[in-house]
């Protein structure tokens, strides 16, 4: 099997990853929690101060999952790289993927960059082909744009050959 890919993203990342993960989490809990304190405050009975309990404790145990364990093994697992013929992406803690785009297959390349990207200096690049999109998240600004613009020239030279 071949090599994984040579470039990591910026650990930055890994902040960005427990702030989104933070963020979907409380939310989660949140929808999860508020009926049943609202029906234990109407109604006492006492199997709902049980499910308060447990809702509240799959919550801390599932922001130490998100935010302390899986986002250094996300990390290591994040590779991509770029040649003059494809772009080569794997990832995946579990499941891993491994995804080999043919610049002859690229449409468009972009750069996206949310709230929290822009926070720490962050963008995204993301190369469409018919089949789907593929992303490379956490790269620094400059990164993304030089990666864009590489793997945008790099389809047009390819799809010049044919």
């Amino acid at each position: 099997m071949r090599d994984l890919p040579a470039n990591q993203l910026n650990p930055k990342i890994k902040n960005v990853w427990r702030i989104n993960d933070a963020i979907w989490l409380t939310v989660v809990f949140l929808c999860c929690f508020v009926p049943f304190a609202i029906a234990a405050a109407v109604d006492s009975a006492g199997w709902m101060f049980i499910v308060l309990a447990a809702l509240a404790a799959l919550y801390v145990v599932g922001m130490v999952v998100w935010l302390v364990v899986l986002p250094p093994i996300r990390f290591m697992r994040w590779r991509y790289e770029l040649s003059d013929d494809y772009l080569d992406i794997a990832r995946g803690i579990v499941w891993r993927k491994r995804f080999v785009i043919p610049f002859i297959r690229v449409q468009n390349t972009d750069t996206r960059q949310g709230p929290i990207l822009r926070a720490f200096g962050l963008a995204s690049v993301t190369v469409a082909t018919a089949a789907g999109e593929h992303e490379i998240p956490g790269l620094d600004s400059e990164t993304a744009e030089q990666l864009r613009d590489k793997a945008a020239e790099l389809a047009r030279l390819a799809q010049e050959d044919v």
